[in-house]
């Protein structure tokens, strides 16, 4: 396959769709991928204009991603995949119809609403070869992935305790009631599935933690709690998590915590040492020996691991964040595409990526969450084996 940029259609994510724009500006910052059509609105009209604002051939605007498959399946230059921007309750539909079109496909997180959805789709990507790349964003950070190869190095000896959180202020109050489409979605359990804040929020925590640390969540005991009046889904949740091997964790999501933006915070303690990493200031791990000093370190230093380095594009002190995140996980997407079609192993940057097995479990995670919190008092529950 030649390196020609890769084809890109999305679903979703038009005019005023926030994580549509963050895809379209992460898929073009390293020249891997260019964005060439799209379902990008569910009035037709109004996607064709936003495709002819994006300066893409307005033929290839369709109404619906039914109208893309079929409009883009029999194209010699057809999308090479499909970016799926879409609320959760839509992703398995879209998946699956793109996934037995041919497609690659790169999908919003959660994976699907439900467990059934989401086995079925992880078994349809497994048996049929697609790819299918899920956009657990803070895996991309480069200091994310230098804290994985050394916790896998053993450098902080045996986990003893995961500490990780994600607290937000944004629906502190019923906005979801005063017009904003995006809170309104996310707090319809028709549109959202069984968790509010856990699923929307809570999912990407439990994946940071787990890819991390390795570790296989054992089971887990959950207390939610709705304190917006009339909303019927969660914006609060604590998590109590028992890891194989006897590790203990806690998860705190949080879409009502006021005076926190975008608060992604994970620490890692074991027997020799501990990690902790501030997404708000992600360009640092702080690491912790036994009976040693407290040292940061930074990106882009010599001595770090090539997870790492492949994942910076700039010296120290010159920061790099949310976007470049993002933009990593597409390089991963499109390197791991482009080994499956030239028959080899993907390159360090291609490795190491949430796939639809990462989502699966994401899924199952909330599943399991929810149905511990519906008993009066927190149940420990093990999830679903997937």
């Amino acid at each position: 396959m030649s390196r020609r940029p890769l084809r890109l259609g999305m679903v979703g994510g038009g005019q005023g769709a926030y994580i549509g724009n963050i895809h379209r500006l992460a898929s073009r910052l390293d020249g891997h991928w260019t964005l060439i059509a799209g379902a990008f609105d569910v009035d037709p009209d109004r996607g064709r204009e936003f495709a002819i604002n994006e300066g893409l051939d307005p033929a290839r605007s369709y109404g619906s991603y039914q109208d893309l498959i079929a409009g883009e399946r029999g194209r010699a230059d057809r999308v090479d995949a499909v970016a799926i921007c879409t609320p959760n309750f839509t992703h398995y539909p879209i998946a699956k119809a793109l996934i037995e079109a041919g497609f690659d496909v790169i999908c919003e997180k959660p994976l699907t609403a439900t467990i059934e959805d989401a086995i079925a789709l992880e078994a349809l990507s497994r048996q049929s070869g697609r790819f299918v790349g899920v956009t657990y964003t803070y895996s991309g950070y480069p200091m994310v992935h230098e804290a994985r190869v050394r916790v896998a190095q053993g450098e902080i000896g045996d986990i003893r305790t995961v500490q990780v959180e994600y607290p937000l202020e944004w629906m502190a109050t019923a906005i979801e009631q005063k017009g904003n489409a995006q809170a309104a979605w996310r707090t319809d359990p028709k549109k959202n599935g069984r968790g509010g804040s856990i699923g929307d929020i809570g999912t990407h925590a439990y994946h940071l933690a787990g890819f991390v640390t390795g570790l296989t969540l054992e089971k887990l005991a959950a207390d939610l709690a709705t304190f917006v009046p009339g909303r019927a889904l969660d914006d609060n949740a604590h998590v109590m998590m028992r890891y194989e091997g006897g590790a203990r964790g806690l998860l705190w999501s949080s879409q009502v915590a006021l005076g926190n933006s975008n608060g992604v915070r994970l620490r890692v303690f074991g027997s020799t040492g501990s990690f902790q990493w501030f997404q708000e200031q992600p360009n640092e791990l702080i690491y912790t020996p036994l009976d040693g000093r407290v040292q940061t370190i930074k990106r882009g230093g010599d001595d770090l691991s090539e997870d790492a380095k492949v994942r910076s594009r700039t010296p120290p002190g010159h920061p790099e964040g949310y976007l470049e995140a993002f933009a990593n996980l597409y390089c991963g997407f499109a390197e791991a595409i482009r080994a499956r079609l030239e028959g080899r192993e993907p390159t360090a940057v291609g490795r190491n990526i949430p796939l639809a097995y990462d989502g699966l479990r994401g899924v199952a995670f909330v599943e399991a969450v929810v149905d511990s919190a519906e008993n009066t008092n927190p149940t420990w529950i093990t999830p679903i084996a997937v």
